[in-house]
Formats: structure tokens, C-alpha cells, sequence
């Protein structure tokens, strides 16, 4: 296959059926232009298995093995709205590479994606498509998510695409003063999307932005 065309999508993943994906999340708030082209633009059925890629426009998560989940595009696009809502970032930690899918939108947006994934597949699987999307500002760990990537710090904004408990204070800390942190927090079906802006070297403001649902972030590696 041609690979422009691959990129491109046909049928169930043609740019028709992405625009009318891009125009439900406008109906569902989000506003920022610079996502929603993104959203628009990035081939998310490259991150889902064949069989699933007549689905991958659909406005929900879908698996991708590994017991996880490529997340619902309007979660994609909340999140990173409300992490860019100051303006463009220069550093990012993302906390769960997955798929790769957020984090090829962030690269788009930042100037630099650091991201940690804790399963080997899911990561060798996300370095092959960003290789293939020629890719270039991500850099990637194998390591446990909830101690961030201290190396690399302080960054101007960190996402995390998997709910703990409670939100790790690692990843407050390796905030810089005035960043933004993007995390689901909560058991089941009580999670929250929190908003944690740090405020300074040891305070910091958290503000409920919705209900929503994400799988468990778990410690360790396999």
C-alpha cells in the first residue's frame, strides 16, 4: 500500500469520517483550533490494531492490548486543551506512552515529549509508529509512570493517561512553578479529571474539570 494513502485512510478512516469526529468534539466544547487540527490531522487507526480501524474515528476508547486502552479522542482533546491553556509548552512529561496516540498529538503542540511507559509491547509498538510518522521530539523510557522522569525536569506541563489513588508527589514536584498537571484520580467510577497547577516550591491549586473514566495506573514494569 501506498504509505501517503495509508496515512491518508480510506473508507471508515477517510479524512470525511475524521471531520465529522473533529465536528462532535466541537459540539462537546472543545474550542481550541490548534487541537482540533491535530485530532484531525494525526491517523489514529495507525494506533489501533487492524481489525479496529474502522472504529478509530469513533468518539470512544478502544483496546490496544496489554489490559489497556487507546483513550476516547474527546479525552485526548480535553486534556490537552487544558494542558496548553496558557499557550504553547516548551518540556512535557507524559505518564503512559500507550498507543502513542497522545503523545503524537503533543508533538504536534510542544517542543519536547518525554514519555514513560511501563509495558515493553505497548512501548516498542509506540517508537515504531512515531518512526514511521517521522516522529522526532519524543523521547521515551521504559520505567514506572507514577516517579515521572526527575532526569528531565522541571517541566512546563506533565499529562497522565492512567488514574492512581491519589496523585503521586513526584510528579507535583518535577512541575515547574506556574505548570500545569493533567491526571484521572479516584477508584472506579469515581475518578476525576484534576487540574494541579504549582503554585510553588511547596504548594500547589487542584481544580475538578470532570468525571471520567481511565484504567488503573500500576507500579513496576513487565
Amino acid at each position: 500500500m501506498d504509505m501517503n494513502c495509508e496515512f491518508r485512510g480510506i473508507g471508515m478512516t477517510s479524512q470525511r469520517t475524521r471531520e465529522r469526529l473533529v465536528q462532535r468534539l466541537i459540539q462537546e466544547g472543545i474550542s481550541q483550533l490548534a487541537v482540533l487540527d491535530q485530532i484531525r490531522d494525526i491517523p489514529r487507526h495507525l494506533f489501533v490494531d487492524e481489525a479496529l480501524a474502522s472504529r478509530a474515528y469513533e468518539d470512544t476508547a478502544l483496546p490496544i492490548g496489554f489490559g489497556q486502552t487507546i483513550s476516547q479522542p474527546y479525552i485526548v482533546a480535553r486534556m490537552t486543551e487544558a494542558l496548553l491553556a496558557g499557550g504553547r509548552l516548551k518540556k512535557v512529561l507524559e505518564v503512559g506512552t500507550g498507543s502513542g496516540y497522545q503523545t503524537a498529538v503533543l508533538s504536534r503542540l510542544v517542543d519536547q515529549v518525554y514519555s514513560v511507559e511501563r509495558i515493553r509491547g505497548l512501548l516498542n509498538q509506540a517508537r515504531e509508529r512515531f518512526h514511521r510518522l517521522h516522529i522526532r521530539n519524543v523521547h521515551l523510557k521504559y520505567s514506572d509512570g507514577g516517579w515521572g522522569w526527575p532526569e528531565h525536569a522541571l517541566y512546563d506541563g506533565i499529562i497522565v493517561t492512567a488514574a492512581p489513588l491519589e496523585v503521586p508527589a513526584p510528579l507535583i514536584e518535577q512541575l515547574a512553578i506556574g505548570g500545569r498537571l493533567l491526571i484521572p484520580a479516584g477508584q472506579g467510577g469515581a475518578q476525576q479529571l484534576l487540574q494541579i497547577t504549582r503554585t510553588g516550591a511547596s504548594t500547589h491549586e487542584s481544580k475538578v474539570l470532570e468525571p471520567v473514566r481511565f484504567v488503573t495506573l500500576r507500579g513496576g514494569t513487565e
